[in-house]
C-alpha cells in the first residue's frame, strides 16, 4: 500500500520581506490600513501565514517596513551633491507626492516619528539648512517648522482628496469649484478674505502652492539669519 507524501510547508526564505512589503503597499494603496492584515497578505501571496511571520513579526513592524520603503524611493531621487536649497525642495516635493499616492503613509509617519523614514526627511531637511550655514542654534528650529509644514500640508492635502471621494466628487476641479462657490457666497462683512480668493482656490495647483511655501520658510531663515 502506498501512502500520500506529506504536504510540507513552504520555506520561509522563498518569500522575500521585499515581497511582502510590495504586497503590503498594493492592500493599503487600494483599501487602507484597516485592510491589511496577514490573512490578506496570504492569499494575495499564495503562502503560508509562517512564511510571512519569518520576515515581520506583526502589523506595526509590517506598517513601518512599507512606510520605509517609500521614503527611501523619495530620498534615493534627492542628489546629495547638488545645491543645498534644491534639495530641501526635492525632499518637500518628493514627500508631498508620497503621501498623496500613499495616504497612509502621512498617519503613520505621525503615529511613529522615531522609525527610520521620519529619522531620513528630517535629517535631509536638516542637513540641508546645515550647507546653507544656518547657525548651529536655529537649526533644529528651522527644520523642525519645515517638517511640520512638510507633513501638515501633505497630510492636508491627502484628507482632501479623500473627501472629494467621500463626496462622490472624484474630479478636484470640481470639488474645489464646489468649495470656492461656498465661499463665494460668504457674508463680505464676515469673511472678507476668503471671498476675495476664491477664484483663486479654484484655480491654484496644490503642488505650486505647497512649494511656494516651502520657499517662503526658507525665505524667512535666510532672512532671519
Amino acid at each position: 500500500m502506498t501512502t500520500k507524501p506529506q504536504r510540507t510547508e513552504r520555506r520561509a526564505d522563498a518569500l522575500s520581506k521585499e515581497r511582502i512589503v510590495e504586497a503590503a503597499i498594493e492592500i493599503l494603496d487600494a483599501d487602507g490600513e484597516s485592510a491589511l492584515t496577514f490573512r490578506a497578505l496570504t492569499t494575495r501571496l499564495s503562502t503560508g501565514s509562517g512564511a510571512i511571520y519569518w520576515h515581520v513579526a506583526d502589523k506595526n513592524e509590517l506598517l513601518a517596513a512599507t512606510t520605509n520603503d517609500v521614503i527611501d524611493r523619495v530620498m534615493a531621487r534627492v542628489v546629495s551633491d547638488g545645491e543645498p536649497r534644491e534639495a530641501i525642495r526635492a525632499i518637500a516635493l518628493g514627500v508631498f507626492d508620497a503621501i498623496d499616492a500613499h495616504p497612509w503613509v502621512g498617519a503613520q509617519l505621525f503615529r511613529e516619528p522615531w522609525q527610520s523614514a521620519m529619522l531620513r526627511i528630517f535629517e535631509g531637511i536638516g542637513g540641508g539648512l546645515q550647507a546653507l550655514g544656518v547657525p548651529e542654534r536655529e537649526q533644529f528650529d528651522a527644520a523642525s517648522a519645515l517638517l511640520n509644514y512638510v507633513l501638515g500640508v501633505a497630510g492636508q492635502n491627502a484628507a482632501n482628496a479623500r473627501l472629494a471621494r467621500d463626496t462622490d466628487r472624484t474630479d478636484r476641479e470640481a470639488f474645489l469649484g464646489d468649495v470656492a462657490a461656498r465661499w463665494s457666497e460668504l457674508d463680505p462683512a464676515e469673511y472678507p478674505f476668503l471671498r476675495q480668493v476664491a477664484t483663486q482656490l479654484r484655480e491654484h495647483d496644490d503642488r505650486e502652492q505647497f512649494l511656494a511655501g516651502v520657499d517662503l520658510i526658507l525665505a524667512g531663515i535666510a532672512a532671519a539669519r
